[in-house]
């Protein structure tokens, strides 16, 4: 049974992803989960939540016994679930032409190929137009008084870079991020059915959109990622054009849909502590490590699952082959046995062996850009709105795993 708690409102939350009181206030449930049930049951997703720093870390490498799918060793009734609904097949045939939901050996060469187009130094060349973008949209909203961080600031600055790599045509851009929305919601826990119809029909919209783009660029290439995936090549193998546009797919929504609620999260956790803001303002350099710790701190994905390949036992309790766990990101990144006080945001902290990003072979590969438009975005916010404070408290999305701020509203 799953533990339930005293929330800091009074009254008591369980674990209930679809709480907004759980949603806004997760880590008592996870301190009592780690201290007392660290692997237990959730009967309405049928998952086994894992909650342990030690535990989530060690499963995520096991790349053997766990997998993001099982579609490669055995089909839906011989791992004794439901195929999804035929209405799905769309959403999830430009999904698994990505890299995120395929497992090795398809995972190895999709990533082999598309990190000779997504290096690190190609990440850090980007530099100089992300802090110019983050500093033109943090001067604007400083001279306006402030608003909407999440509208103004935190959504347009991943949305513009991501659109710029890939060379998204500036007049389209606007039909990104409700694309990425709406396919997002698809991973929730249990979502209902009118936002997994909206989830397929915004992936149908976006691969038609990008098949279009990709085939004039293999015609007439740019200097833009789209042209770069559509002609890289590694002993002749290439991408097919499902897979450019599956990758396209992942590029965007991963790449930016977290950075967005990492940015509000982050502010947010700074307006509740304002000692360490005001020691942010008086030492920029802590910035590297700054972002390291809220990212910790108020992790952007909270849980990843995974498919249970072969059965496997964890503090004594045996998960059988065909169970999938809910690895708590959230509450990993808050346990004790790896980070002292771990409910301090301490700026400074290191190390800090933080799983936002994941572990193992899929480890997220947008982390590099991922960390210089966080440090960018703040870097600019920080010089051109040194007084930002908070106008009211904010409310949370509805959406568990991928969690954010609806809005936040800041004065100049």
């Amino acid at each position: 049974m799953v533990p339930v708690t005293a929330d800091p409102y009074g009254g008591f939350v369980a674990f209930d992803p679809w709480s907004p009181e759980f949603i806004a206030h997760p880590y008592e449930v996870y301190r009592e989960l780690r201290e007392k049930e660290p692997v237990s049951y959730f009967e309405p997703t049928n998952q086994w939540l894992i909650s342990r720093y030690a535990d989530v870390n060690a499963l995520l490498r096991d790349h053997r016994r766990l997998g993001r799918s099982y579609l490669h060793v055995a089909t839906h009734e011989e791992f004794g679930r439901q195929p999804e609904p035929e209405f799905q097949e769309p959403f999830w045939r430009v999904v698994r032409a990505g890299m995120l939901d395929v497992e090795p050996p398809v995972h190895t060469r999709l990533r082999r190929l598309v990190s000779k187009a997504f290096t690190p130094r190609m990440v850090e060349s980007l530099r100089p137009r992300i802090r110019q973008i983050a500093t033109e949209l943090a001067t604007r909203f400083a001279e306006s008084g402030g608003g909407d961080l999440i509208a103004e600031v935190a959504e347009p600055l991943p949305v513009t870079v991501i659109a710029e790599m890939l060379g998204i045509p500036e007049a389209d851009r606007h039909l990104l991020r409700p694309w990425s929305a709406d396919m997002c919601k698809m991973y929730e826990l249990n979502p209902p059915l009118e936002a997994q119809h909206t989830a397929v029909r915004a992936a149908v919209e976006f691969a038609d959109y990008l098949r279009e783009l990709a085939r004039e660029r293999r015609e007439r290439p740019g200097d833009d990622m789209i042209s770069t995936l559509a002609r890289i090549a590694d002993d002749g193998d290439r991408l097919t054009e499902d897979e450019l546009i599956g990758t396209c797919v992942l590029l965007l929504n991963a790449g930016h849909e977290a950075t967005v609620n990492a940015t509000g999260s982050a502010w947010w956790a700074l307006f509740r502590n304002p000692g360490t803001l005001e020691r942010l303002r008086a030492e920029p350099e802590l910035l590297p490590t700054a972002i390291e710790e809220l990212l910790r701190f108020d992790t952007p994905a909270q849980m990843f699952e995974r498919w249970v390949l072969e059965d496997i036992e964890v503090h004594g309790v045996r998960i059988p082959r065909g169970s999938e766990v809910a690895l708590l990101f959230g509450s990993a990144n808050r346990d004790p046995e790896v980070f002292d006080d771990p409910d301090r945001l301490d700026l400074g902290r290191d190390p800090n062996p933080h799983l936002t990003f994941g572990a193992g072979i899929h480890f997220c590969l947008g982390a590099p850009l991922a960390r210089v438009e966080l440090q960018e975005s703040f870097r600019a916010l920080l010089r051109a709105a040194p007084a930002i404070e908070p106008v009211t408290e904010p409310e949370w999305k509805p959406q568990y795993i991928i969690r954010g701020l609806r809005e936040l509203k800041v004065r100049i």
